[in-house]
């Protein structure tokens, strides 16, 4: 019988490590990755099947890909996992590249560095590489981890581009297509430090659809059977809710305006809650083996 769901799992982080180029501002960020190494980490290796197993890091998000891969290796190393290779994919002539395939096919998970959504989007859609990526992932149970942009770039709605500050005028929230490992979501990083409410707002307001997930820092979603989400980390997650949506202005308002909403449903989960998305409902206790749907006390 065909599994009708991925038998892989995804794990999207929010970021506070990422090295790769801040859009809004211009900079090239260096974070450090002591956060990382102490819980999203070690849960993403113990995922993996554990210290021995086989880790690939693909930094083509980043504009500072050697540097990027030295802190994983780096972070990796502390935690007891030093089974860890970094693909230097920078275009996609590089993904065809042979070596890397079968990396990729002989690998227990892969983890996707933060920096510029749309460099992932652009040098991996279409090519081998992704036709692969996607076949393990639906097949098997293979790891799909990504940080900030490599979070950014796992749905089939991707954001690319949108100043927090004008993300409440239409037009300025930029969507495109991601690498379509999970669809009905779309998943924003930094949320809370960058002010993202806005943006992800809009692109849930154009694909109601969709749920929005906003990953705060040192935080991530762990993502099964392409439905079922649990909150990791220290921080916040937010989830966007459309489907309700009653009055909306965004069809008939010009660009640069500002979008109107009425009953877009917001939870936030910390470490432990989760949330179903295809039945749109919020767990207290998403731990495998825990689906303690929500309670409402009768009064």
């Amino acid at each position: 019988m065909t599994h009708l769901y991925p038998k892989g799992k995804l794990i999207a982080v929010g970021g506070a490590e990422d090295k790769g180029t801040d859009l809004e501002k211009g900079e090239i960020l260096r974070n450090n990755l002591n956060f990382f190494e102490l819980g999203i980490l070690r849960r993403i290796v113990e995922e993996a099947g554990g210290t021995d197993a086989r880790i690939e890091v693909v930094t083509t998000a980043s504009m500072i890909p050697d540097e990027v891969g030295a802190n994983y290796l780096n972070a990796f190393g502390k935690i007891g996992c030093t089974n860890v290779g970094v693909m230097r994919i920078r275009d996609r002539a590089d993904a065809q590249v042979q070596e890397y395939l079968d990396r990729l096919l002989n690998c227990d998970a892969i983890m996707f560095s933060g920096g510029n959504q749309l460099r992932l989007s652009t040098t991996f859609g279409g090519t081998q590489f992704h036709n692969i990526l996607l076949n393990r992932y639906r097949s098997e149970h293979f790891i799909i981890a990504g940080t900030s942009a490599g979070a950014m770039a796992m749905s089939r709605t991707m954001i690319y581009e949108g100043n927090a500050a004008k993300a409440h005028l239409k037009g300025e929230v930029k969507i495109s297509t991601g690498l379509g490992f999970i669809d009905n979501v779309i998943i924003d990083s930094h949320f809370e430090k960058r002010g993202r409410f806005g943006r992800l707002a809009q692109a849930v307001a154009t694909n109601p659809g969709c749920i929005g997930i906003g990953l705060g820092e040192d935080t991530g979603m762990l993502i099964t059977d392409g439905n079922k989400m649990e909150a990791i980390g220290s921080g916040l997650v937010m989830i966007l809710d459309g489907h309700d949506i009653r009055h909306s202005n965004i069809a008939d308002i010009p660009d640069g305006n500002p979008i109107s909403l009425e009953n877009l449903k917001v939870h936030l989960c910390e470490k432990g809650n989760g949330y179903l998305v295809r039945e749109r409902t919020f767990l207290m206790e998403a731990r495998e083996g825990a689906l303690i749907k929500k309670q409402v006390p009768v009064e």
